[in-house]
């Protein structure tokens, strides 16, 4: 077909590790690629990693998400001073009885 672009192996690759190992929508990188997202499903299809592998990496992403998350709890308890009185919270200074 004379119109037909034809796209490197790591054109595919890179397209396909978008959407695989950094979490674009495949419309968003169809678009931004210039691509269709029919071409996009068939190179996942066709360049994906097997799926044990995604799941893995998708539990490791979770696991470190919850870990920083636990990490700034800890951090924020670590640096309270303990509980101020509602009237240490103005600026002006209030009688506090």
């Amino acid at each position: 077909m004379p119109g037909q672009i034809r796209y490197s192996d790591e054109f595919k690759i890179d397209a396909v590790s978008q959407v695989t190992e950094r979490g674009y929508s495949v419309k968003e990188v169809a678009e931004r690629l210039g691509i269709s997202t029919k071409s996009l499903y068939t190179w996942m299809a066709q360049f994906s990693k097997p799926q044990r592998q995604t799941d893995q990496e998708a539990e490791v992403r979770r696991l470190k998400k919850e870990l920083a998350r636990v990490t700034e709890e800890r951090d924020i308890l670590k640096n309270r001073s303990g509980p101020r009185p509602a009237c240490a919270r103005y600026k002006q200074p209030v009688l506090c009885f």
